[in-house]
This record gives C-alpha cells, sequence and structure tokens, in this order.
C-alpha cells in the first residue's frame, strides 16, 4: 500500500506485511527506523482506524511492537502508524491489514516475573507479575503458603492480564507459593508447576509516634507529594523529573510490563527517556543502634507523551439565531479548546453551542503545555465578498456580476441575490452558483448607473450593498 504525501519518510511495515493472514496472536510488529524524528505511535484496532485494541502508544524510537497479552484471534488487525517529527504535526502513514491465526490448541505455561522464582527477603507488599503465555486470552492465579496452597489466593481468574496486586499483605518469613494457569477458548495448557519466593522477616513499625503528653503525631514516613501521571512534550525527551519532597533517600524504578523493575536513580531527580509506568520511592532512615531502617512511602505514576494538536476540521450548524461550532483535532496528547482568546478559557469538550453570529477563531491547546494552535472558524458574508463594479461590454472582463467565493475554505451557505435599481424597484434575482448578471434588464442591456443588491444565506441572515455597472 502506498503512504500518502509523507511517502518519502512513512516507512513500509516489514512484518507482517500487508494483507497476510495466519499471523501469531504475538507477532511483533516491525519496520524499518526512521532518522531524524522525535517517535512513533502506533494504534491497532478492528475496525478501519480503530483503536480498541491499542490506543495511540508512544514507542520512542522503538522501531517495533508486540502486544502485551497478544492479539485477538481469527481476526482482521487494522494497524495504524504515525512518525512524530521534532517540529512538525504528527505524519499520518497509510497502514495494513493482516488476519491473525486460528489458535486450536491451549496455551502453554508462564512463568513467574516479579519477585523471581526462588527469590528471597521479598517485601510483603509486592505486585505479582508474570510472563505473558502466547495464544492466553486469561490466566487463573493461586497463591498459598504450601505446594499447591490456596490459603491465600482460590484459583481466581484475573483476566488477560500480567500483574495482579494482593489486596492484603503477605505474611511475614513465610514461603509462597504461586500457580499460574493461563487458558483460552481451548482449555488448560499442561500442568505448570508452582514457583515460589520467600518474604522478608517482619519490619520496623512505621507507624506515627504518638506523644503521650501532647497527642501530637510524628511520622516517621516521608510525606509524598507527587502527581499520578506526568505529560512531557515530545520534542523534550530526555526529560529530567524531579521531587520537591523531603527525605532521607530516593529511588526512582522503571515498572516493566511482564518483567522485574528498573532502577534508574537515586537521587532526587530522575532521566526520563520515555513514555511508561514507574514508581517514584522516597524514604527516611531510622537509626536502632544495632541497625538502621527504613520507612517508606512510594508513589507509581504515568509518563504520557504530548504534542501540539493538527486541526482536521471545523463543523459549523447555523440555526435562527446562533450558530453550533465543532472543532475536530488530532495529536498524541490530551486537549482542550476555546474560541477567539488565546488564553481561553478552555473546555474540554470541542463543542461549543449557542455561538452569536460573526467571525471566529477556534484554539486547541495540549494540556501538557506543548502548544496551542489556532484556525479562522469561519465568518459570515462581508462587503469583500461583493465586486465594486462590473463592466458587460463583452470583452470577456468583468462581463458578469457576481458573488466572489472567499479564497479561505469557508462555506458561507449563501442561497440568492436580489438586484434592484437605484430606485428600489426589483431587476433581477441570480443564483450565486451561477455566471450572475449580464447587465439586462427583460433581454435588454441597462445603462451605466449604481445598482443594489440583497444576499440572503441559508441561516436567513441577509446583507445589503451596492455597486455599479459601468459601459
Amino acid at each position: 500500500m502506498g503512504f500518502g504525501a509523507f511517502a518519502q519518510t512513512c516507512p513500509t511495515i516489514s512484518f507482517p506485511i500487508d494483507g497476510a493472514s495466519d499471523i501469531p496472536v504475538d507477532a511483533t510488529i516491525t519496520w524499518p527506523a526512521v532518522t531524524g524524528i522525535n517517535g512513533y505511535v502506533i494504534s491497532l484496532g478492528t475496525t478501519p482506524g480503530g483503536t480498541d485494541i491499542v490506543n495511540s502508544r508512544s514507542l520512542g524510537l522503538n522501531n517495533s511492537y508486540r502486544a502485551p497479552t497478544g492479539l485477538p484471534e481469527n481476526t482482521l488487525i487494522y494497524v495504524s502508524l504515525r512518525l512524530i517529527p521534532f517540529d512538525q504535526p504528527p505524519i499520518v502513514c497509510t497502514g495494513i491489514t493482516f488476519r491473525t491465526v486460528d489458535v486450536t490448541s491451549p496455551p502453554p505455561c508462564s512463568v513467574l516475573v516479579v519477585p523471581d522464582n526462588n527469590a528471597s527477603n521479598v517485601t510483603i507488599v509486592t505486585d505479582i507479575v508474570w510472563s505473558y503465555a502466547p495464544t492466553a486470552t486469561g490466566y487463573r492465579l493461586s497463591i498459598g503458603t504450601s505446594p499447591g496452597g490456596i490459603d491465600i489466593l482460590n484459583d481466581l481468574n484475573v483476566g488477560n492480564v500480567l500483574l495482579y496486586e494482593p489486596p492484603t499483605d503477605l505474611p511475614n518469613d513465610t514461603r509462597i507459593y504461586i500457580q499460574i494457569v493461563p487458558f483460552n477458548e481451548n482449555g488448560i495448557g499442561p500442568t505448570c508447576i508452582d514457583e515460589s519466593f520467600l518474604t522478608g522477616p517482619a519490619p520496623y513499625s512505621c507507624d506515627p509516634i504518638v506523644d503521650a503528653l501532647t497527642g501530637e503525631s510524628t511520622s516517621l514516613k516521608p510525606e509524598i507529594d507527587f502527581p499520578n501521571q506526568v505529560g512531557l512534550c515530545g520534542d523534550e525527551l530526555p526529560y529530567s523529573i524531579s521531587t520537591a519532597d523531603v527525605a532521607d533517600g530516593f529511588r526512582w524504578y522503571r515498572t516493566n510490563e511482564g518483567a522485574a523493575e528498573t532502577l534508574l536513580s537515586e537521587s532526587r531527580s530522575v532521566p526520563i527517556t520515555g513514555p511508561g509506568r514507574y514508581r517514584y520511592e522516597a524514604y527516611n532512615t531510622i537509626d536502632l543502634g544495632d541497625r538502621t531502617v527504613e520507612c517508606s512511602d512510594f508513589k507509581l505514576f504515568t509518563v504520557v507523551v504530548s504534542g501540539i494538536a493538527t486541526i482536521e476540521s471545523i463543523e459549523v450548524i447555523n440555526g435562527p439565531s446562533d450558530k453550533r461550532i465543532t472543532v475536530f483535532a488530532n495529536g498524541i496528547g490530551e486537549f482542550e479548546f476555546a474560541l477567539d482568546d488565546r488564553d481561553g478559557p478552555y473546555q474540554d469538550s470541542p463543542v461549543f453551542e449557542n455561538v452569536p453570529y460573526g467571525n471566529h477563531t477556534a484554539f486547541v491547546r495540549d494540556k501538557n503545555g506543548c502548544g496551542i494552535v489556532e484556525r479562522s472558524v469561519d465568518r459570515d458574508l462581508d462587503v469583500t465578498d461583493f465586486p465594486k463594479f462590473f463592466t458587460p461590454n463583452g470583452d470577456g472582463i468583468n462581463d458578469y456580476w457576481q458573488f466572489v467565493p472567499p479564497s479561505e475554505n469557508f462555506e458561507l451557505g449563501l442561497k440568492t441575490i436580489y438586484i434592484y435599481d437605484r430606485y428600489g424597484g426589483f431587476v433581477q434575482q441570480i443564483d450565486p452558483n451561477s455566471h450572475g448578471w449580464d447587465g439586462t434588464y427583460l433581454g435588454q442591456p441597462l445603462p451605466s448607473s449604481d445598482f443594489w443588491f440583497r444576499a440572503i444565506a441559508e441561516n436567513r441572515l441577509q446583507f445589503s450593498g451596492h455597486f455599479t455597472l459601468k459601459r
């Protein structure tokens, strides 16, 4: 398939090829790397342009993508790829389609990823993370304190996910046994062995210390003040994120789907190279004499990458006394909308109701501060839309008087034009889409004079003016 106006920069997806069939559900979509850009954004869906599988996933400069929990079987998949330049709107590349294989057998076993099998001194508040089992559409999870045990969790269907957060703390100084059973519509796979890890000893209590006399409470843990989401502009990467929290120490982790956390920094700031899920931890050290312990708290947060919007189109619906304006914007960010004032107020909805007639400008602002774009909405009829004079002398120049459509891509909705002589007598009615008036009345040429016109639009607004017939 071709790649439109930006064929010189859009890559051709090399796997799967367009129109391929029997593609594995754990396929890695791959394309040649493109230099001089800031990254890629991919969407996957089951309809043209659809995003029901993956919705605008920012990949950084990774020129491949595999759905973390696989693709639906025996399904036509639509792939949309966009390039993110440094100083231009996103470049939309023509996508491909392929059909996944019809899965006819149960999935294989999965593997415990976090904590590692046989890990020791594991915190009692750990998440349970496992690897993707190709063709699985869900997983059943059991957790116990003995091989095959279910005393903590009994065969829970957790769905098609790769992470489970136990609702309560695990017991201390205990070997925990995990059984992960992948399944699909064909059943469960082979009997999967238990994997296990050993939790650490009971931690030092970091509960607040309460003064018995005053009742004043002193927290041993740092107070964390950090957002759930950090938005960055695509041209800002790599980017350094810092915290202003007061603590003795800090740790920053990248939490990878289906993999162990990666420690990124042990200072007040951390370099961020791409979007994803991160964990920020702050701790205070408590000296107990014979040992030092940590009292810590943490915050999971997501980094999203944004970019300046592209206004694709603006819809205007005229009513009897006002109009309804809808702004259609595209891009990789979260956007808000305003009319007529660059400084707002802005709203989340792209629809503006009860807008008075007149000229308007739409503004679209990225919520993460990546920039504002603007575009004229439309305008009403203006004196510049009608010639001041015409010369119907048969020389092929200005032989007709007619409405002049604006150079901007506006639909003014002009319906009809009435022409009157200087005394108000009716002369001619013309269609705005015709050649126009040739300066005659009942087939006879009229002499040089001034004439009036009245233009009526579909919204029933009227505009009047005058012009000159010269001979």
